[in-house]
Formats: C-alpha cells, structure tokens, sequence
C-alpha cells in the first residue's frame, strides 16, 4: 500500500492506495503547532478506522505548500510506516515539462495535479484547484505546463469580508436561495458563489482568447469546487482525488516496489 499526503493551506488530504484501489481518503486541518506524535496518533487514527495495520504501507509520497509543516508531517509518516518517504521537490521524477519561466517555483500540488491531469484527460486542459487559493493551470496540446492564473479562493473571500468590514458577518457556504439576496447573509452568499463562478468562468474563456483555441478538458479538483462547479456555465469535469492519483503515479515513477506492498 502506498500513503500519499497532500499539505495544504487549510487541509491535510491523506489517501491510501492499494494497487489502484483507494482505500480511505481523510481529511485533518493543517495546524504548524500540531507536534509530530500528535501527526502521528491522526495517522493511526485514520489506520484503526479503515482496518490498516501500519506494517501494511510500502512507502510514503508528500506534496506541500507550507514548508513549516512538511518535515514534521514527513517524520510522523516515517516513524508509523518505518518506510522510506518522498516529498515532491527537486531531484523527483514527475515527467511533467514544465515550461514557464522559474520551473522550481510551481507547487507541487499543480505538480501533482498537472500529472495525473494529463495522464487521465485529453489536451490542451486547463486544471482548476480551488481551495485556500483558486489556481488555474494550463497545459497546451503537447502537454507541456506553460503556466497559469492565481486568485483567492473563496473561503479566503468569504473570511475577508467578515473581518475587512463592521458590519459583514461570517458564513456558511450553504447554496444561495437566490441570486438577488434579500439580506446581508444571503447577498454575501451569492455574490462568493456566483462571483467565484462567474470569475471561473471569465477566466477561462481568457485563457482560451489567449491560446488562440478552445481547450479540449476542464478539470476542476479542491476542497471548495464541489459548492462551485455546480454555478458554472462552462462544462467542467470534476475529479475529487486528482492531485492524489497524481501523487500516487509519481511515487512509482520513482521507486521500484509495487502498489501492493
């Protein structure tokens, strides 16, 4: 079995594979004080739930975008599993041709997600991850990642707005009775679901005016697009554990073991 561990800003994704069947995917907040045993007791945690016995892991793979917690989260997994662990940074094998300016700079969960993106969909794609952050990523007909666009997710904006305003109350981000609100909660509700949407939407659609062509996939993944997509008007695919299928594809570009360990 393989252990692939997704650190995000808000969330940590853990996902266990075996063979090319997952067997759990659960989710814990991203906390920098949580110490590396209490990493470790969630690990267990989520093995004693779904009949795992740690032995069972062959090996570990890690994307991050918050450097403060990758180390401790890759001890924790290292001292459970007593396998060897693989952070996705320089040095790792993805067969991903990055072709923007600064390769180094891309996160590896558009590293991720770009992989198992273009292994699994037809190109040019665009790849939308929307969590803390809504990114977009975009790759041409010859699967090449050639860059993207950064806006703030729409928690980020929700939270924003209740704390850059008197008057704003924090929500929810239940689906909106309408788009006309009749009062302060339901405004705030729709104008984050249909702004995001409607931004998905427009952003796209410059993407494409760019290319100078209609992409052939949109893939959306992250926390959040579930309580997008749905508001939408372009057609988008959504794949809930892209980024770690993509995850699970580079830990066997890089080792030799098999999945079912």
């Amino acid at each position: 079995m393989i252990l692939t561990i997704a650190i995000e800003n808000t969330i940590i994704s853990v996902g266990c594979f075996q063979e090319t069947n997952l067997r759990f995917v659960e989710n814990i907040s991203t906390n920098l004080a949580r110490t590396e045993l209490e990493y470790m007791m969630c690990f267990q945690s989520m093995f004693d739930m779904h009949g795992i016995e740690s032995s069972e892991i062959g090996g570990t793979i890690i994307s991050s975008v918050v450097p403060q917690v990758t180390n401790i989260v890759k001890n924790a997994a290292k001292r459970m599993t007593e396998k060897e662990v693989i952070v996705i940074g320089p040095g790792v094998k993805t067969g991903l041709n990055i072709m923007t300016d600064q390769p180094a700079q891309l996160g590896s969960d558009l590293v991720a997600n770009a992989v198992s993106g273009i292994r699994l969909y037809a190109a040019p794609m665009i790849i939308i991850n929307m969590g803390t952050a809504t990114t977009l990523s975009v790759m041409n007909e010859k699967k090449q990642y050639i860059g993207g666009m950064i806006l703030p997710g729409v928690q980020m904006s929700a939270e924003a707005l209740a704390t850059g305003t008197a008057q704003l109350p924090g929500i929810s981000l239940d689906k909106p009775k309408k788009v006309i609100g009749a009062n302060t909660a339901e405004c705030m509700k729709s104008g984050l679901i249909y702004g995001m949407a409607s931004s998905v939407d427009g952003c796209i659609s410059h993407i494409e005016k760019e290319l100078g062509m209609a992409v052939k996939t949109i893939v959306a993944t992250g926390v959040y697009a579930k309580h997008i997509l749905p508001y939408c008007e372009k057609e988008i695919q959504y794949n809930e554990h892209l980024l770690l299928e993509g995850l699970k594809y580079i830990y066997g570009r890089n080792k030799s073991e098999n999945f079912s360990r």
